[in-house]
């Protein structure tokens, strides 16, 4: 083996369709794009819709952001949530709280807001939980399984 040997690896991908250099190649004369018209002419602007108003001058305009439902509550502030099945893991008697929830790694980072438990699933031992708000289910899932809730202000 030697270097004239050496040839480049074999690969499924086509080659470039080069169009335009002769009839020879099968795609001369109008380089596959037909006779006249439009579409056979340099290139289409992209927005052009061909005599009908083109959409981005159909649409108002936006005079900066605001808080309403169709911009989906950019200033509005969420909670981070956690459910009581999450909160299983702990042992019977253990002071949950928002900074253990973020040690543990349930939750990454702590919202504007705070922590807010949520009643999906059971909880099957007393846990002390402190949080900044709680969904009415999971209050009384906890209390019935003879834990505590305390509301952080925040």
């Amino acid at each position: 083996m030697d270097l004239t040997d050496l040839r480049p690896k074999r690969t499924n991908k086509a080659g470039r369709k080069r169009v335009g250099r002769g009839h020879g190649s099968g795609w001369g004369k109008t380089s596959g794009r037909g006779q006249k018209g439009q579409k056979a002419r340099y290139s289409i602007p992209p927005g052009l819709e061909g005599g009908q108003t083109p959409l981005h001058k159909r649409l108002p305009k936006l005079r900066g952001q605001s808080n309403k439902a169709h911009n989906i509550g950019i200033f509005r502030k969420r909670h981070s949530t956690i459910n009581l099945d999450d909160l299983q893991r702990f042992e019977a008697g253990t002071a949950v709280t928002p900074e253990l929830v973020v040690e543990v790694g349930m939750v990454n980072k702590l919202e504007a807001k705070g922590l807010k438990v949520l009643g999906n699933g059971e909880l099957q031992h007393a846990l002390t939980v402190r949080a900044h708000a709680f969904s009415e289910s999971a209050r009384a899932k906890i209390e019935a399984a003879g834990g505590s809730v305390e509301v952080i202000d925040t």
